[in-house]
């Protein structure tokens, strides 16, 4: 019963705060006047709850900010422990820390994020003055309070409870008569709701559209016209007052006759030093999920061409653009040159449509890396314009041996009935939490197939490259180890039994399939409906790997059982890891402005924030708005400047501690995966708790709410970018350029 509801046990900047004012009040009380007039069901209270609730928070930051441990800087990993009232000098409050492991963040093969509890209580008076105890015990509860655990004996001070795997759930403390009982019994002298469970507010004001409504076919904007996103089933549509928004910009979606090509599947090219590659970036047309769509690829291919090279090599592409709008190709994560990092106005202008540029792309580290556009990322990428690059070490100096290799990309496509949702012509749609598709794709493909034998350990190189999605994936209950990460190997090889991989991420785990039979391979989380403010498992299969019967070598499979701690790491990451306690040198804080928000979605983003967004959990929300209403934002911390108005420089050889805060008090914070062009770091705590298996990245996942710790090794000069990974925030302001001198 405890694993079914997801318990586990183990040992072990520039706040804000939103205000209700008179203008909000009113805006508030029109909408709900608004929809019932158009015949919508909406609460006749609903303004006053949704008073109330803005309120009740705000009373709340109040109290948390009292409290040296849960200042409003912690508001989504601490919550208040309350006291009855004939215990007023009882106190406490409940820290969620992060788990450590070789991810962004830490969560369960089925999406549920694991936290380390930790109680720090004040005042509680010896067991015995309330009766019959000897002693008090802290209870995990989930919401409904249908099922709980023992977690341990509280007393004052700080005091370790274990883990719990869980979005929204409750603690009691209690006084009892003995720490061994399995229910509570004695009388409670503190209780809580984890920082997740805030959202159930919504459940008092959210009510679905009513039958009847009229409802939004599309708006036109020249030869285009918007249609409604489609939404999760079962979901609830859209809140009052959204289902006739559209967005402000007008919808594009790429041209093409019949002329277009049939895309290809991609192909493999080995390069040796010195060798060209060329690279040309056209409209392509394909058949996905039933629907025919054009859409571009690099070479007629999708993805584009996978590139296999050897560390040490240097390959020149000679890049065409024969697409209708100006683009550039970035090697992402690769240390060459700075004039071939493929940054318009920052490295080289603009390829325009007909137009070429020449890339001297040197391959200085092992590693799965990848290439894309550094123009309207949220299309161009979105449509088909990335390819992966595998760069293998020197002899002796891999990984173990595997049976056989594979590289996969990640991705989703938005569609509906007539093809693909369009896009924004002069600035994003999605703007808020990117772009998320409802159909998953590998390697271009929406059935992705494997063949393996019995026994066989296969290596998946796996890269994110969808606009916003963050996976949780996993291949049945197959045993997975994480071996690599961005940019090489890590200090030490680990089990995992999902890996949770961001946008622009990669992994290189080994798999072993010791059972014949169909695996799924599978992505698994706890999709979150913001209306209502609840948490729904997920699970999509994105393809299958089929493992026959007949017996492989075998040769790879004693290798695998071991985990190997690579002293090579090691020894390279020394010098590294002792600068991982001095002061950051800088700090950036991530947050979000806005203006022009129509009234319903400016209510919707009062709602409380989360760590991680699994979802699109606010379609229609996330949808209308464009780059014309949102402005992300890294703001220097020392400073007060933002985005590209930050003028860092650094001397080339330097390490720099950078320290990330996530902002949680944001109108609407959300995660966001940091890439640093043309050099690599280490991420070294999160949250203040160390890192103790370091590995080279140039992309690093900042949940909501969380300080990450980078430390960079600046070895590259030049002019460079640090930006957030989802394309639509990085369209929308959310990048920074610094320079290695």
């Amino acid at each position: 019963m405890l694993r079914s509801h997801g318990w586990r046990r183990s040992r072990g900047g520039h706040p804000k705060t939103n205000r209700v004012d008179g203008t909000q009040i009113a805006q508030i009380s029109q909408i709900a006047q608004k929809q019932q007039r158009a015949g919508a069901s909406f609460p006749k209270n609903a303004a006053v709850l949704f008073i109330l609730i803005l309120s009740t928070r705000q009373a709340a930051r109040a109290q948390t900010l009292t409290t040296p441990s849960c200042s409003a800087d912690r508001a989504l990993h601490c919550t208040e422990l309350v006291a009855p009232p004939d215990l007023p000098g009882v106190r406490g409050t409940l820290e969620l820390e992060p788990v450590t492991g070789p991810f962004g963040v830490a969560i369960t093969s089925d999406g549920s994020p694991r936290y380390r509890i930790v109680a720090h209580v004040t005042g509680l008076p010896a067991a015995a003055r309330l009766g019959r105890y000897t002693t008090y015990v802290a209870w995990a509860y989930t919401v409904t309070m249908d099922s709980a655990i023992n977690l341990g004996v509280v007393a004052n001070g700080r005091v370790p409870l274990g883990e719990v795997a869980r979005e929204q759930f409750r603690v009691i403390v209690t006084a009892e008569a003995d720490s061994r009982v399995r229910e509570r019994t004695g009388r409670i002298v503190l209780r809580g709701t984890s920082p997740g469970a805030r959202l159930l507010a919504h459940r008092d004001l959210m009510q679905a559209v009513a039958p009847g409504a009229p409802v939004v076919e599309g708006h036109q904007h020249g030869s285009e016209r918007w249609r409604m996103p489609p939404m999760t089933p079962g979901s609830m549509m859209a809140m009052p007052g959204l289902r006739h928004l559209t967005p402000s910009v007008a919808p594009w979606l790429p041209r093409g006759d019949t002329s277009v090509p049939v895309a290809q599947p991609r192909r493999v090219i080995d390069v040796r030093d010195g060798d060209t590659l060329r690279l040309a970036a056209g409209l392509v047309r394909r058949t996905i999920a039933g629907r025919s769509v054009v859409m571009y690829g690099f070479n007629g291919q999708y993805p584009g061409p996978l590139v296999r090279a050897t560390r040490g090599a240097t390959l020149v592409v000679r890049f065409e653009n024969r697409l209708d709008q100006p683009s550039s190709v970035h090697w992402h994560g690769v240390r060459l040159d700075n004039r071939y990092d493929g940054v318009p106005e920052v490295t080289q202008a603009a390829v325009p449509p007909g137009g070429t540029f020449a890339y001297r792309v040197h391959f200085r580290d092992a590693g799965i890396y990848w290439y894309h556009p550094h123009v309207r990322e949220d299309i161009q990428q979105d449509l088909g314009l990335y390819g992966n690059i595998l760069v293998a070490p020197e002899p002796g100096a891999g990984l173990p041996r595997v049976d056989g290799e594979e590289v996969l990309a990640l991705d989703d496509i938005l569609l509906d009935d007539q093809g693909l949702l369009p896009y924004g012509a002069d600035e994003p749609t999605h703007a808020l939490m990117g772009r998320w598709g409802n159909v998953f794709l590998v390697n271009g493909e929406p059935r992705y197939a494997l063949s393996v034998r019995r026994g066989d350990v296969v290596r998946f190189c796996l890269t994110n490259v969808s606009n916003a999605r963050v996976y949780n994936v996993a291949f049945g209950s197959a045993r997975m180890k994480v071996v690599a990460s961005d940019g090489g190997k890590f200090e030490r090889e680990s089990w995992a039994t999902s890996v949770v991989i961001a946008p622009a991420e990669r992994y290189v785990v080994d798999v072993l399939f010791d059972r014949a039979g169909e695996v799924a391979l599978t992505n698994r989380v706890q999709a979150l409906d913001h209306m209502y403010g609840v948490y729904i498992p997920e699970a999509d299969t994105l393809g299958t790997v089929l493992v026959n019967a007949s017996r492989g070598t075998g040769e790879a499979r004693s290798t695998f059982a071991r985990l190997r701690a690579n002293a090579d790491v090691t020894a390279e990451l020394a010098s590294y890891r002792r600068q991982a306690s001095r002061a950051p040198d800088h700090t950036l804080v991530l947050a979000l402005e806005t203006s022009g928000l129509p009234s319903p979605v400016a209510m919707m983003l009062n709602s409380l924030n989360v760590p991680m967004d699994w979802n699109d959990g606010m379609a229609m929300a996330n949808w209308v708005t464009t780059g014309r209403e949102v402005h992300w934002i890294l703001r220097d911390a020392a400073t007060g400047r933002e985005n590209m108005n930050i003028r860092w420089r650094f001397k080339r050889g330097s390490v720099v501690k950078l320290r990330i805060f996530n902002d949680p008090t944001s109108v609407h914070a959300m995660d966001h995966p940091i890439h640093l062009h043309g050099q690599r770091f280490l991420v070294l705590s999160r949250n203040g708790i160390a890192n103790e298996n370091l590995v080279w990245k140039d992309t690093g996942l900042v949940p909501a709410g969380e300080t990450v710790d980078f430390l960079v090794d600046m070895a590259n000069p030049g002019t460079w970018l640090l930006h957030c990974h989802v394309a639509e925030h990085m369209g929308t302001g959310m990048m920074m350029a610094f320079v290695v001198e």
